[in-house]
């Protein structure tokens, strides 16, 4: 798996003060995509052990984080990798809120419970899910792209068997 970003602080990939990692990769192939080049899964740098051990002790290090956000590409296509990376960031930082994107829907996602792509889902707390759509786009959304994207609360969906919508913890 490569990564093509990691921004240590960021404020722009849901609520709070989050550390981004975009993983390279993505067969969505979003018209209007915002960066086209993580399409490519050769596109950045080897997300190498090394590379991952000095990602969780930023992390670990930050005691300003809400969280870690995870978006691409489409982290759903390397799951099983990105799930690893998340088992492992836990256990060496404890219980952290995991945002993550991805151009498939909730309902896609949870189709086929043995899947790496549901284990990935299950470890994370709010999904935004759905792909860009050009012609829905509106820069107003809430750390969406465009109107048919959701802020979903995955945990709370995953326990109602429905889906239960993120809610903002602070007002806008």
């Amino acid at each position: 798996m490569n990564i093509c970003g990691y921004y240590p602080e960021s404020i722009n990939e849901g609520e709070g003060l989050r550390a981004s990692i975009f993983v390279s990769g993505c067969r969505h192939f979003c018209k209007g995509c915002f960066s086209p080049a993580t399409w490519n899964f050769n596109y950045g740098d080897p997300f190498t052990k090394e590379r991952e051990a000095e990602i969780i002790n930023d992390i670990k290090n930050n005691p300003l984080l809400s969280g870690v956000t995870i978006l691409g590409g489409d982290p759903f296509f390397s799951a099983s990798e990105v799930s690893a990376f998340i088992e492992r960031l836990v256990q060496e930082v404890g219980p952290i809120s995991i945002w993550i994107y991805s151009g498939y829907t909730y309902e896609e996602l949870i189709e086929q419970t043995d899947s790496p792509e549901y284990e990935l889902l299950r470890r994370c707390q709010v999904l935004v899910d759905g792909r860009f759509v050009e012609k829905l786009r509106d820069p107003s959304l809430l750390y969406c792209g465009s109107s048919n994207q959701r802020l979903i609360d995955i945990q709370q969906s995953l326990s109602h068997g429905e889906i239960k919508l993120w809610k903002p913890t602070y007002s806008f």
